[in-house]
């Protein structure tokens, strides 16, 4: 079984465990980093998550850090993330790990929707898990391994479908969409029922007093790309559409 690495995650943990701070006094510090620390923590995570998987296939996702296909759907996505810093070396171990591992990286995509896209090409299916903690990635019909829990799910497509009509509804304050003003996991749950349709989630946003388009809007950001909804040839994201309708690509 091939690995789909969320590698975000584990830089970025790696990077804040070597960070230093030094107090030179008089109110004044600093940062510093050690990379050799940093690179052999996250070494260290990969084994680990080696041994609990039983595999040593790994592809390394990142996301890429000039944009997001997603800040065109609503600029206000992750806003709220600005002033959240890398630690120090982040730029470097990023630039490390793709001169010495196998490394995947698309224009304008997360990690997520990089992971998200291999686990569902129809040539790997059943073949990859996905390594991540973010709990997204259970919009993705894959085996799920997350390292913090040591836990390792088999998620349906009927489930997967299940959690992104959620989560269009719930929405996330941590990447800046709102969904439905005052529906949580429970309530969306009770809104799906138990035949989750694009038709309940629609008429839960018209009933809040929203529109149709806010409702295909929160489910483009809440959408974790699969591989029919990215044109791997031109390079393009397909924007989510509702069933009845249209795909649409996002140039």
């Amino acid at each position: 079984m091939k690995l789909l690495i969320d590698t975000d995650i584990l830089l970025f943990k790696a990077a804040t465990s070597a960070e230093v701070e030094v107090d030179w006094g008089e109110d004044v510090f600093s940062l510093w980093t050690d990379l050799k620390n940093a690179k052999s923590h996250f070494q260290q995570q990969v084994d680990q998550i080696m041994e609990k998987t039983g595999s040593s296939d790994c592809l390394f996702c990142l996301s890429d850090p000039k944009g997001n296909f997603r800040k065109d759907v609503a600029p206000s996505y992750k806003s709220g993330r600005k002033k959240t810093r890398k630690p120090v070396g982040y730029v470097k171990l990023v630039e490390w790990i793709k001169e010495t591992h196998h490394t995947y990286q698309r224009n304008l995509l997360e990690a997520d929707d990089c992971m998200g896209i291999l686990a569902t090409a129809p040539e790997h299916k059943g073949k990859c898990i996905i390594v991540s903690d973010d709990k997204d990635m259970l919009s993705i019909p894959s085996e799920l391994y997350r390292p913090t829990k040591d836990e390792r799910l088999t998620v349906t497509e009927a489930e997967a479908d299940r959690f992104f009509l959620t989560q269009t509804m719930v929405g996330d304050v941590t990447d800046s969409y709102a969904g439905i003003y005052g529906v949580g996991p429970k309530k969306a749950e009770a809104i799906l029922g138990n035949r989750p349709t694009w038709a309940a989630v629609e008429q839960a946003f018209i009933k809040a007093g929203m529109t149709r388009d806010d409702a295909i809007q929160q489910a483009r950001l809440a959408r974790i790309l699969r591989f029919s909804d990215y044109d791997s040839m031109k390079g393009e994201v397909i924007l989510w559409t509702p069933p009845s309708a249209s795909p649409t690509k996002n140039t």
